[in-house]
Parts: C-alpha cells; sequence; structure tokens
C-alpha cells in the first residue's frame, strides 16, 4: 500500500518491517519522531535513555543478545555517544544494528551545524544517506543486510528537511527475525587492548569490503543526461533541488552510500564529463574524497558550506533559469523566539536578571531566558555543560565571582549530563548555586517523559528518580524546592542561596503550561483606570501582554492565569476574569 509519509515516521515503519526488537533513543529534533512513531507498534520495545551514550550502549546490548536494535539521535547527541561509537564498530555486532543520525543544516533548533558525515569516516563505519520518505523506509530495511552480512553497526543519515517532509512509500509486512543466539566471544566483544589491536585490521579489511560493494549497489546510481559538459555528483535533499532544477539535463551520480565511497563509479563518472559537480549540503565531503581521487571537482567554491541548499540556490550557482514560485512584496517582520504565555521559566528568569546574576545556561526551552527582555543568560554550549561551568567560573575568579553566578539547567538536561557536573561541585567544593528548572517533561523536543517524570515513552508508569533526595545524596546538604510563579518566593531562595558559604541546589518547580493535564486558572485582565502604563509587566516579556493606547492590554487567549504580571503590577491593575462571573 502506497500512502504519504514523513521521513521519520518512513524510517520507523522501516524498522519496524525489518523486524527490530529493541529501540533505545534520546529525544533530540529532528530525530524524535522516528522513536515516537516506532513507539505505536507494539512489537518493538521503545524507551527514552537518559542521554544517547546510554542508548546506543543499550543497542549494542541487545543487539549482542541476538536481537536486531536501533537508536535514534540529532547530529549533536551523536557527540554525547561518539565514545561507544569508536568501539562498536572494533567488536561489530551480533544481530544487526542500526544508528540513526539527524543533521540539522540551517541550525533550525540545535547550537551548531556540523557534519555527521565525518563520523562515518572517523569511526570507519558504513553510512546510508537518503533523499526521500521511500528510501528512508528503504535503506533503514537495507542498513540491516548490511549490518548483519558485514558485522558492523550501520549509521542511517537523517537531515532537517527528509525527516520532516512527506513523500509517498509503499509499506509491507513485517518480517519476523528470530533471535540470533548469543555466543561467548572475548576475542571479539571485550575490547582491551591486546584484543582490540586484533580487531582493527579485521575493520580496515571490513571497508574494503563495503567500498567493494559500493561500486554495483543499486543505491549508488547513475542517472543519464543530455549534455555531458556538466556531470553532478550529489546526495539527499541536494539531489531533490539538483533534479528539480536540472532534471535530465545532465547526468547525475546519487549516491545513497556517502561512506565508504565507490572509487571506480566516481573515477567512471568524472571520465565521462567534461566538468565535474559536487553539490552537497555543509561541509565538502564528498568533493574531498574527488580530491583525494586525483579529480578537479567544482563544490564548495560555489556553494557555500553555510546553511541549507535550495532550489533557487543551486539554479543560481549552477547558471541554470529557474522559477523560483511566488513571493510577498512585502517583507514579513521577524517573530523572535519566546517563551510561552505561562511558562514556568520566566519568573525565576526575571527574578535572576533583576538581582543581576550571571547566569550559565543549559540546553533547553529555558535557554529562551538569554533573549530580551530577561536578557538572563549569558553562556549555553551543550548539554550539562551549566553545572560544569559554573564549578570552573568560580574556582577561577573565587570570591569575585562567589554569590553573584548561578547555573541553570532543565531536569531532562540535569538527567542527560548534569549529574556529573553536580558531583565535581560536590566533590571539589565551589561555592557554587544550581537551579535546576524541573517543568516535568522534556519540553523543547515536544513533551517527551524522562527519568524525573515517572513515565515510560507509552506513558505508562515508570520509575522516578527524585531530585531532591539525589541531590542530597550527591553531597549538598542545601537543597530547596520553589514554585517559580510566586516571585517572593523565589527572590528570597536566590539571595539565601546565594549568600550561603557553601553549595547549593535550588529547584524550580512548575509543569510546563503546555501540558494537556495542566488545569490553567482563568485569564487575567486589565482595568485601565488602575493602569498606569508605566510597563513594568512588560519586562517577563509574556507575549499574552501587550500595550495599546498606552495601556496594558491581555490577550485572554493565550493567558494561563499564572499571576506572574500581577505580582509585578504596583496599582492593582490585573485582576481575574473569573471574578466578573
Amino acid at each position: 500500500m502506497k500512502q504519504l509519509m514523513l521521513g521519520n515516521a518512513a524510517v520507523a515503519r522501516g524498522l519496524y518491517e525489518a523486524g527490530v526488537g529493541v529501540i533505545s533513543s534520546y529525544p533530540g529534533t529532528p530525530s524524535t519522531e522516528i522513536t515516537e512513531e516506532a513507539a505505536r507498534f507494539s512489537e518493538i520495545y521503545c524507551e527514552w535513555a537518559p542521554n544517547e551514550k546510554v542508548a546506543m550502549e543499550t543497542a549494542f546490548g541487545a543487539c549482542l543478545a541476538g536481537t536486531r536494535s536501533f537508536c535514534g539521535m540529532k547530529h549533536v547527541g551523536l557527540n554525547v555517544a561518539a565514545d561507544p561509537l569508536f568501539t562498536v564498530s572494533y567488536t561489530g555486532v551480533n544481530a544487526g544494528m542500526v544508528i540513526a543520525v539527524a543533521d540539522d543544516a540551517g541550525m533550525h533548533s540545535s547550537q551548531n551545524e556540523q557534519d555527521s558525515r565525518h563520523y562515518a569516516r572517523a569511526a570507519k563505519l558504513p553510512m546510508l544517506e537518503p533523499s526521500d520518505s521511500s528510501e528512508a523506509l528503504g535503506f533503514a530495511k537495507l542498513a540491516y543486510e548490511l549490518s548483519e552480512q558485514f558485522d558492523t553497526p550501520v549509521l542511517l543519515k537523517m537531515c532537517t528537511r527528509v525527516a520532516h517532509s512527506q513523500s509517498l512509500v509503499e509499506t509491507s509486512p513485517r518480517a519476523e527475525i528470530p533471535p540470533k543466539p548469543y555466543e561467548k566471544n572475548i576475542g571479539k566483544y571485550v575490547m582491551m587492548p591486546g584484543n582490540a589491536i586484533r580487531r582493527h585490521p579485521v575493520v580496515e579489511e571490513r571497508t574494503r569490503k563495503l567500498a567493494a560493494w559500493a561500486e554495483t549497489a543499486d543505491i549508488n546510481r547513475v542517472e543519464p543526461g543530455d549534455d555531458h559538459s556538466r556531470g553532478i555528483i550529489t546526495s539527499s535533499t541536494s539531489y531533490q533541488y539538483v533534479k528539480e532544477v536540472c532534471g535530465d539535463r545532465f547526468p547525475i551520480l546519487k549516491l545513497g552510500m556517502v561512506w565508504p565511497m565507490p572509487e571506480r563509479k566516481i573515477r567512471d563518472f568524472a571520465a565521462s564529463v567534461e566538468q565535474l559537480v559536487v553539490v552537497e549540503e555543509l561541509d565538502g565531503f564528498i568533493e574531498a574524497f574527488c580530491r583525494e581521487l586525483g579529480l578537479s571537482p567544482v563544490g564548495k567554491d560555489l556553494f557555500s558550506p553555510l546553511g541549507e541548499l535550495s532550489q533557487t540556490i543551486v539554479a543560481e550557482k549552477l547558471g541554470i533559469p529557474h522559477e523560483s514560485g511566488l513571493s510577498l512584496e512585502e517583507t514579513i517582520p521577524n517573530r523572535p523566539p519566546v517563551m510561552c504565555a505561562g511558562c514556568p521559566h520566566r519568573g525565576l528568569f526575571y527574578t535572576l536578571h533583576k538581582n543581576r546574576c550571571t547566569v550559565l545556561g543549559d540546553i533547553g526551552c529555558y535557554t529562551l531566558g538569554a533573549v530580551a527582555p530577561l536578557a538572563a543568560m549569558e553562556m549555553t554550549l551543550c548539554m550539562g555543560a551549566s553545572i560544569s561551568a559554573i564549578h570552573g567560573f568560580n574556582k577561577a575568579r573565587g570570591e569575585e565571582s562567589e554569590g553573584k553566578t548561578v547555573a541553570v539547567i532543565g531536569d531532562s538536561t540535569f538527567m542527560h549530563s548534569g549529574m556529573t557536573g553536580l558531583a565535581n561541585i560536590a566533590y571539589n567544593q565551589s561555592n557554587s548555586t544550581v537551579i535546576i528548572l524541573d517543568n516535568s517533561i522534556t519540553g523543547m523536543t515536544g513533551h517527551q517523559q524522562n527519568p524525573t517524570t515517572g513515565y515510560n515513552i507509552k506513558g505508562e508508569p515508570a520509575g522516578k528518580i527524585d531530585l531532591e533526595s539525589l541531590c542530597r545524596a550527591m553531597g549538598f546538604q542545601r537543597v530547596r524546592v520553589v514554585d517559580p510563579y510566586d516571585l517572593k518566593a523565589c527572590d528570597t531562595a536566590v539571595k539565601e542561596e546565594l549568600a550561603a558559604k557553601e553549595p547549593s541546589v535550588i529547584i524550580s518547580r512548575r509543569p510546563c503550561a503546555l501540558l494537556k493535564y495542566v488545569k490553567h486558572k482563568a485569564p487575567l485582565a486589565v482595568d485601565p483606570e488602575r493602569c498606569r502604563g508605566c510597563k513594568s509587566c512588560m519586562r517577563i516579556g509574556c507575549p499574552a501582554i501587550s500595550m495599546k493606547n498606552g495601556k496594558a492590554v491581555v490577550d485572554a487567549t493565550q493567558c494561563v492565569g499564572c499571576g506572574v504580571c500581577e505580582q509585578l503590577c504596583a496599582f492593582g491593575a490585573f485582576h481575574s476574569t473569573a471574578k466578573e462571573g
């Protein structure tokens, strides 16, 4: 049956059809929906792991036990999982193991724009790269065949446009793959130096065999063209742009396996055209390989390594007339990102801004605390870095920073990478205050559960970590909980913990305002007779509040009645609409 399907959903369907039994992932846009969609299949055990390293190690354990396994993550998540990645390349697999990594060219929801193809080459692992949903499904299934044929984990590289675009796929029944027997093999699976040194030649030979397979593989195909003055090598979404712009005009070598690449096929293709052009997003990965072969392709001297490509960009750089479509005559003003109305982080960030704290931040919705008007965050690096960084910051500056600097981190991010940093503070004793922003969910990637929520990926009851007990067990004597809707309590907590002469933790606890089970109060309204137009309420940057004719106005369709603005008004202009009934 053919149907429209998101690229991520197509990967999930491919996992189902391939007979996958265990999936462990960590949510990260644009990869999240793969695991969410796979969790709909009762035949597959799915879970959210605390982080990508744990997810990959879990998937490896499952494949070692003889069951086909999968783990998914975004590009920066692969950094976290790099430690097991490089070593599972040496051990190989028992049953098939596939690792999906989704790049984010254009940085729609990421802190960098790295190109994950470099990991395939560095870790000496095969990487498949689909260009639409149909290939996403097919390549996911093919990846397991390659994994088991060549005794290797296989990387499946997605990107934002393939992951979140729809195209036609044709589904098939699930293949019921019997578990492979587990056999003890210390030389293969115990990577102590004496064993690992004997595995390295195996990896190199495997790469040679994979390169030979790539030469005749259908996923690396030459599409003929009429004009041989130019030939184009491309992959992924870049292939779609090239086809839309060029059609069948030029020959195209479309690579479905981007590592290892087919050397002979590339040489033969280059020999058949006058000019070789490589069209690829981000780094000149394919281009560099072509140059290693002694070829002279045109690539990054035409196409920028920054951001996404498009049909318009490809047409412009290739000098081909192309209708770019309709455009608006007026420029639409930018809509800056903003915390939602009723966001529990707003009151806490207002308090930190008011107290002129230096705030070292982390990855999550709360990173928006860095933008105006709150402007209450001065550093964001990677998952968990806020806690490690405040320790180093305070050790370096001593009393100059103590009493002024805090770290903020979300509950899911704390579970991901924050605990070891907190242990470092307790162990090496910097006078640091860490604020855990507990909104009871993994908010930024779309409300996934985590080890602090008490529910698993299917919403069923699960183990729940008590943050207060955990922090005390790690050596913190000062651990307190505040409601971020209570500005006075937040102010008191921040002042007292910064004044303390020992490490401390503040847990700012209030569920995300967008959670379906959260019951909101009636929206607030403004009495225009009492409003003085002082704009004090505007300092929290709530999207439900605006100024009209010199008076504050509340948008009742957005307001959740949190009352934070009410606490800022010295004239009592805000009141609940519930009283009006």
